[in-house]
């Protein structure tokens, strides 16, 4: 069995314990390698390498244009190493080979190129002043950056923090997912590979509560926290940080809203809202899990979705043409199986789907479920949704806006100015419409409510990972100059 080590201060190592635990194949439901399991120890050797690299090491004091060629070689071998790393977050997460070969991992190297490049061509102020002074704005690297992954889309998220991190010249601490730790791994020697110096890139394996994760969190060395994932813990996370005013950058949960209205081109409404939903097996925190359609054209969407739904095909998703997988662990699991149960309890009907084989679920649909149900109100994380018809406008965004959380939703109108209307009467970070999951990584990314804390992206992740800086100078008049 494979062993996936920690990497501190440029080493592979395991935990000076040598204590291990397993990750699971969620297709198998079987181990399929060991992961050094780190706690307070690794936590603090990780932060202690990352504070001397970004005290005394290269990194920061590099240009932008030497920092982006090492990122630049990192991306052209995430690219080099694509199959392995698909196969890893497949392997240890259960998404479809298909999207982590074509989709997660050519992403992963966007975001290395896209916040090199980023970083080199911003842009600060320049503000001449009429009192004889000229005042400019400097934007420096943080310090060291601890960064909490999701198991969702673990290289793709991964890289989503630490990029921007790295390019504005932070060091940083990972720890991935203790569900999917694999990637994290490559990643990490493929920095090294690219010519990224000792200690800038560290990874720790563990778990959140008493392990690595708590330790990194409330350790003072620490400048910058970014976190994607349960909305709960990322309270527990802001808790920590609060001890020493640390920033923190919080991505958290959803409970996505779609809406559909009459004149919405229902063919495209319905394969953009399928793909909302069922893309990685709804385990995505901008899935589309509450879907509003209008009375008109509710019964003829339904049918359209429902057999579009039923049509997926559930397998084995080291298999190509497999577009559904298992949920990635058996936890998760039985979290979304308690929310199946509860449907007909709370008011609702199962309109198609259901628990499948081992650790999967078939493409569900529930109808007729009360606003007030769990399923419309908490976030299932799974291939779920329930479809309730609508009949106003003012209902729909009331709908939509009836839950804490506020990440993203989706409208899909041919009205232009019902696009442009409801837009912006949505309480979300993002609202498509008439598409979904579309990114311009320049743009704002982040959610409200129970869905975090701050943005990242473009200048939002620069404002996140620097101090900003105001130097003022004063101009030496003509007739005083030497």
């Amino acid at each position: 069995m494979d062993l996936i080590p920690h990497l501190i201060d440029g080493r592979e190592t395991e935990s000076r314990s040598a204590a291990r635990f397993p990750t699971v194949d969620p297709w198998t439901r079987e181990p399929w390698a060991e992961v050094a399991l780190g706690g307070a120890e690794e936590a603090d050797a990780a932060v202690t390498a990352a504070r001397r690299a970004f005290d005394e090491g290269p990194w920061p004091r590099m240009g932008f244009a030497e920092r982006g060629a090492i990122l630049h070689r990192l991306a052209d071998l995430i690219d080099e190493h694509r199959d392995e790393l698909a196969l890893a977050d497949t392997t240890d997460m259960g998404k479809p080979i298909a999207d982590s070969t074509a989709k997660d991992v050519p992403r992963s190297a966007l975001n290395f190129r896209f916040f090199a490049d980023h970083a080199r061509l911003s842009a600060g102020d320049a503000l001449p002043m009429d009192s004889g002074h000229h005042a400019y704005s400097r934007f420096e690297a943080a310090g060291v950056v601890a960064a909490i992954a999701p198991w969702n889309f673990p290289l793709m998220l991964e890289t989503w923090k630490i990029a921007p991190a790295l390019a504005w010249g932070n060091t940083v601490v990972l720890k991935p997912a203790e569900d999917t730790p694999a990637s994290a791994a490559i990643l990490a020697r493929l920095a090294l590979a690219a010519g990224m110096p000792p200690g800038v890139l560290n990874v720790v394996n563990g778990f959140g509560p008493d392990s690595a994760g708590a330790a990194l969190t409330a350790d003072p060395r620490v400048d910058r926290i970014t976190f994607t994932g349960e909305s709960g813990t990322g309270r527990t996370i802001a808790r920590a940080a609060a001890a020493h005013l640390t920033p923190v950058s919080l991505e958290l949960g959803g409970k996505g809203a779609n809406l559909v209205f009459a004149d919405a081109d229902l063919a495209s409404a319905v394969d953009w809202s399928i793909k909302a939903i069922y893309s990685n097996a709804g385990q995505v925190c901008l899935a589309g899990s509450r879907l509003y359609v209008q009375r008109e054209v509710y019964a003829e969407f339904l049918a359209r979705f429902t057999a579009a739904a039923e049509a997926l095909v559930i397998g084995d998703p080291k298999d190509r043409a497999t577009q559904l997988g298992p949920l990635a662990s058996e936890e998760h699991y039985r979290k979304v199986r308690s929310y199946l149960e509860g449907v007909q309890a709370d008011g609702g009907t199962i309109a198609t789907g259901g628990l499948g084989d081992g650790w999967t679920v078939r493409p569900t649909v529930i109808t007729d479920a009360p606003p007030t149900a769990r399923v419309c109100q908490e976030e299932i994380f799974g291939p779920v949704v329930v479809i309730t018809p609508f009949d106003t406008e003012a209902e729909a965004v009331a709908a939509a806006n009836g839950t804490p959380y506020g990440l993203n939703a989706m409208v899909f109108t041919e009205n232009l100015s019902r696009a442009h209307r409801v837009a912006a009467a949505l309480k979300a970070g993002t609202v498509w419409a008439n598409c979904f999951f579309v990114r311009d990584l320049r743009a704002p990314f982040g959610g409200v409510g129970d869905s975090g804390v701050g943005r990242e992206g473009g200048n939002f992740s620069r404002e996140f990972f620097t101090e900003p800086k105001a130097v003022v100078m004063a101009i030496t008049p003509a007739d005083t100059a030497a």
